[in-house]
């Protein structure tokens, strides 16, 4: 039985539900940023150098092999962790070695970690090593940056071009 009292409390419930859901889209206010503050992203995945390098197999190696693995090259799948380092101001604000992903462990490194630092001018040193224990890093990269409140700075690495990306 429709009656009028009935459309009328109907009308009522939408309304109300349509101020709930109005309120909380709105409230309570959401600040991604503190004032004043500014934010550095650091996101990359990079694969690190093969821990054995390739090599060629020799004519009797391949006629060893079976017909269907008689491939030229032998190359172990395994890769050395990557380290990542970075600092602001002269301060080590992060410092991270990150095993290859994989079963295997043939697969990238990779890296996500977000700082927030006070907006201003700042000296930026990135540097990364793809190699085993010994020895420097492979990528290094250092500038001055300007960030304006409530900027978000995000870090990455181009694979191709094998350099740090600032965006």
């Amino acid at each position: 039985m429709r009656t009028p009292v009935r459309y009328l409390w109907q009308g009522v419930l939408y309304l109300l539900f349509a101020a709930t859901v109005g309120y909380f889209s709105d409230t309570p206010a959401y600040t991604y940023v503190e004032a004043g503050k500014a934010v550095i992203k650091l996101s990359l995945s990079h694969a690190g150098k093969r821990l054995v390098e390739c090599r060629r197999r020799t004519a009797e190696e391949l006629a060893e092999l079976p017909p269907n693995m008689r491939k030229a090259m032998d190359c172990p799948r395994r890769r050395w962790p990557v380290t990542v380092e970075m600092e602001l101001d002269g301060a080590a604000i992060y410092r991270r070695q990150a095993a290859p992903a994989g079963l295997a462990g043939d697969g990238e490194s990779s890296f996500y970690r977000t700082f927030t630092v006070e907006a201003g001018r700042h000296r930026l040193v990135l540097r990364m090593k793809d190699h085993g224990e010994g020895g420097g890093f492979d990528y290094g990269w250092e500038k001055e940056v300007d960030l304006a409140p409530a900027q978000v700075l995000v870090v990455g690495f181009d694979k191709v071009d094998k350099r740090f990306v600032i965006r």
